[in-house]
């Protein structure tokens, strides 16, 4: 069984295009296997949070280290090499995840509007 691409699910999960003939047969997979129903599930409660989230939801604003590593990932840039790693702290990434998935939610729906016009 071929599963839904995992991007597709995400712009499924974003609801930003107009709904096309792959999205048709996505979405009848989907009813069919409970693998890609619990990730589509996921995945929209995601997009769910991320376009409710607000500043005062993250913990503190993310250090510019951060910024500058979501930077380098996007320009496919090779990372330095790092130093001892700390333990992770959930809530810091759980944060970080909830604003990338916002900023992908914005980019997508300016890309939305950009392709009305």
């Amino acid at each position: 069984m071929t599963h839904v691409d995992p991007a597709h699910l995400v712009e499924l999960a974003l609801g930003n295009a107009a709904p096309t003939p792959a999205d048709t047969a996505a979405l009848n997979h989907v009813a069919e296997c409970a693998r890609c129903r619990d990730d589509l599930h996921t995945m929209t409660r995601v997009v769910e949070a991320a376009r409710t989230a607000e500043l005062v939801d993250l913990p503190a604003a993310p250090p510019e280290h951060v910024w500058r590593r979501i930077t380098r990932d996007l320009a496919g840039e090779t990372p330095p090499p790092e130093g001892p790693r700390q333990a992770p702290d959930h809530r810091k990434r759980t944060a970080l995840t909830m604003l990338a998935l916002a900023a992908a939610a914005a980019i997508a729906a300016a890309r939305r509007s950009r392709h009305r016009r």
